[in-house]
């Protein structure tokens, strides 16, 4: 199963609907609850890491027998240093993103404690590739 959401700068009403969504298709196919919680964690950093740092972009989620898998594109400013950024507390969101409890800098690190496998590419000035996997057993 095929599934895009898109995702819009700054639309933090709709953050969390593409996680929502995965979470109840993975519950119609008696995926275990421990692993749905993983993949809507990770997958609702990522939102929230686009809608408050990105430009806008789009979600891929691919759901096979054994697995989901999940590529955010995002459309800039990209990520300057991406080790930094992997780091529990470092962040760069503006001080509006943080007045709404956004920001905290634990976006990425969570999402790499409830994947089973992560990948991060990013340019500066054009955007940043989030690909995530999380197996079913």
């Amino acid at each position: 199963m095929h599934f895009e959401y898109q995702i819009y700068e700054a639309d933090f009403v709709n953050a969390g609907s593409a996680s929502s969504a995965i979470k109840k298709t993975l519950k119609r196919l008696n995926i275990s609850p421990a692993v749905i919680k993983r993949v809507v964690v990770a997958l609702y950093e990522a939102e929230v890491n686009a809608i408050a740092h990105a430009y806008g972009g789009t979600i891929y989620a691919d759901i096979e027998a054994d697995k989901i898998v999940v590529r955010i594109v995002d459309k800039g400013p990209g990520i300057p240093d991406i080790e930094w950024a992997m780091q529990e507390g470092n962040s760069t969101a503006s001080p509006q993103v943080r007045d709404m409890g956004f920001g905290a800098g634990m976006g990425l690190p969570n999402i790499k404690k409830n994947v089973d496998k992560l990948n991060v590419t990013s340019q500066v000035g054009i955007g940043t590739t989030v690909e995530m996997e999380v197996n079913f057993a």
